[in-house]
């Protein structure tokens, strides 16, 4: 079984930065898709960074494009530096992974994902 453990969540003024983390443990996991998704209150979860492992590539939602990155280390942690916060950022952060490389009309979609964290809340204040 894997699990995925977030960390780094908290409340933060509007221009400010967060780094959350994503821990990846029990069995042999390879993660070679690990992304980030959040959902806000009253809404859809949505795609905020994917990283796959095998070529290195990164992709954004268009509104955390410039602010945020995704980055991972070799035992599968993965982080998201979000930098120049906003308070539409607000919401929990999710850690989600594959075990194969997602294509990209894949890695956009949470469903495609087979392991997610339990989440870390994120609020920003104006």
């Amino acid at each position: 079984q894997v699990q995925l453990v977030e960390s780094g969540g908290g409340l933060v003024q509007a221009g400010g930065s967060l780094r959350l983390s994503c821990a990846a443990s029990g069995r042999t996991f390879s993660g070679q898709t690990m992304a980030w998704f959040r959902q806000a209150p009253g809404k859809e979860r949505e795609f905020v960074a994917a990283l796959r492992r095998s070529d290195g590539n990164r992709y954004y939602s268009d509104s955390v494009k410039g602010r945020f990155t995704i980055s991972r280390d070799n035992d599968n942690s993965v982080y998201l530096q979000m930098n120049r916060l906003k308070p539409e950022d607000t919401a929990i952060y999710y850690c989600a992974g594959h075990t194969n490389r997602l294509i990209l009309s894949s890695l956009r979609v949470g469903e495609y994902y087979d392991y997610w964290g339990q989440g870390t809340q994120v609020t920003v204040s104006s």
